[in-house]
């Protein structure tokens, strides 16, 4: 009858097998056309790599479209989670119940659907059917029977759980998706048994002697023979002796009808998957079952007023399909690895065009045509120290006092006392561009990046001992904005004092200029000027 049962199932389980590989190539046909007139608007996203044919999704495949959308626009950091299917799993294995009895390998049949939570856990409703067997090798006597007997049971369970999921090998820096998946589970059942004990035949077996091993063998083959000396062919065709939870004074908590045993359960155990086909994946999983409260009488151990838990394991052979319009959804997240779309940004990145090669890329250059070998600001703007219009690369006259304004091609003023050309006397300086620092939000700390550009201008300054550096803030829009300027400019003048040793006597001061705000740009020169001023407010002073 087994062997018929089984024959059944596997027939079963294989033509749904084969209409979900028909499905496959129906849904791929389809996927392809789609993807030949799909707009170019896709807002896309990479979950796999180019050798696991990676899933490229838009705005309909996510959960929160809004999100998707700002993500592409460079306006969030994070890509929405996308839909991904259900997985519909068909079980079939031995099973059989850990008592005070021996057990005998019974079967057991599931029906399960698993949804991810994430790319590691997931959960799992689950039904299961389970028929167990157990043949002991004493003989005994309980409210069952007066007479001694061998105790010969048979559990038909209906289990219903719910287990998460725990992948272990999802995530991973060093490939692309997994095509294999182990995962732990554990959750809670609620087990309803109908148990009947074989007293009858059990009555005649009493007498059988013999070593454990060779007790036991003589009752399956009692059991298993239509024609043998212990049981007749109607006993070995039932187990007439029904166990009630209630009723025998035995137990006191049943759920339901008597000859029902109901009981709450806890599940662990551990599985593996090997996938075929984006569709459709084949494992094995071991799961037990610790039933509570005395449930030992699953054994049909009506009797003991403290029996032991029993516990219910079951192997499994699952044939898992996974559910819904691949147009729609991704395969379940415990086969993506989220690391792949890390990996295929940065194999993707190159570097930003800076077309004039002043080092600010043409996103951020103010003056995308800057001469070559012209120091530039951080918005790529020519370096002009004296602010006579005439970029420092190409002034022969690097500070020009406003007196002496308008100047010629070449950045010389004239001396208004003598209304003549002064002499040009060559800059002692040789720096011809300093770095800029930047600070983000209200902060007034400098990151690792600006203390690294500050140590390299003070190298420079070292270098050049005839040098000054212009220390200059900005940000004048009103009262905080001006003392934010000035306490940035005094981190970075305190930093090249206190840290890299650069006399103050070398440093100008100057703040609450018009510019960025976040900048604090540092200049060569060889003028004058004090090395540090009050604060204007002081009671808005951040440093």
């Amino acid at each position: 009858m087994a062997n018929k049962k089984y024959t059944v199932m596997l027939g079963l389980l294989g033509l749904i097998s084969t209409a979900s590989f028909a499905q496959e190539v129906t849904t791929v046909e389809t996927t392809t056309t789609t993807t030949t007139t799909t707009p170019v608007n896709l807002h896309k996203t990479y979950v796999g790599t180019d050798a696991d044919n990676a899933w490229v999704y838009n705005s309909e495949m996510v959960k929160n479209a809004d999100q998707q959308n700002r993500f592409v626009t460079d306006a969030y950091p994070y890509p929405a989670k996308p839909r991904n299917m259900w997985e519909l799993s068909l079980g079939v294995g031995p099973s059989f119940l850990i008592s005070s009895i021996d057990p005998t390998l019974g079967y057991g049949a599931t029906f399960s659907l698993r949804k991810a939570v994430g790319h590691v856990f997931s959960i799992r409703p689950q039904y299961g059917f389970h028929i167990m067997y157990g043949h002991d090798y004493r003989a005994r006597t309980s409210a069952l029977s007066a007479t001694p007997y061998l105790h010969n049971y048979r559990t038909n369970m209906h289990q219903g759980s719910l287990d998460l999921l725990a992948s272990l090998n999802a995530i991973s820096g060093y490939r692309g998706n997994s095509k294999v998946d182990w995962y732990l589970l554990a959750g809670y059942s609620f087990n309803s048994a109908r148990v009947g004990v074989n007293v009858d035949g059990g009555q005649k077996l009493a007498g059988v002697t013999g070593s454990r091993s060779d007790i036991r063998s003589k009752v399956k083959d009692a059991f298993s023979s239509e024609d043998n000396p212990f049981l007749s062919l109607e006993d070995n065709k039932r187990y007439e002796t029904i166990v009630l939870d209630r009723g025998d004074g035995s137990r006191s908590n049943a759920v339901g009808s008597e000859d029902r045993i109901n009981r709450h359960g806890l599940n662990y155990g551990m599985g593996v998957a090997f996938k075929v086909s984006p569709r459709f994946n084949i494992g094995v999983e071991q799961k037990f079952t610790t039933v509570l409260n005395n449930s030992d009488i699953l054994a049909g151990l009506a009797v003991q007023p403290q029996g032991r838990n029993a516990t219910v394991s079951s192997t499994q052979l699952k044939f898992n399909f996974n559910l819904g319009s691949s147009a729609r959804a991704i395969e379940p997240l415990w086969w993506v690895n989220p690391n792949n779309y890390v990996y295929s940004e940065l194999k993707s990145t190159k570097p930003l065009p800076d077309a004039d090669g002043d080092g600010v890329t043409d996103q951020f250059d103010l003056e995308p045509n800057t001469p070559a070998g012209c120091a530039v600001d951080t918005r790529g703007r020519s370096l002009d120290t004296d602010g006579d219009g005439v970029p420092d690369c190409r002034d022969k006259q690097v500070v020009t006092p406003n007196t002496w304004f308008p100047v010629d091609a070449d950045g010389v003023g004239t001396d208004p006392c003598c209304n003549q050309a002064p002499v040009v006397v060559a800059a002692d300086c040789a720096i011809t561009s300093l770095p800029s620092v930047t600070f983000s939000g209200s902060s007034v700390n400098l990151s690792s990046g600006a203390e690294s550009a500050l140590a390299n201008a003070a190298s420079q300054l070292n270098a050049n001992p005839n040098c000054k550096v212009k220390v200059v803030a900005y940000g004048s829009s009103n009262k905080r904005a001006q003392q934010l300027s000035w306490d940035r400019a005094n981190v970075v003048r305190n930093y090249l004092v206190e840290r890299q040793g650069i006399s103050e006597s070398r440093i100008i001061f100057q703040y609450g200029n018009d510019g960025n705000a976040n900048a604090v740009d540092l200049y060569p020169t060889t003028e004058e000027g004090p090395s540090t001023v009050p604060a204007p407010f002081p009671h808005l002073q951040k440093s």
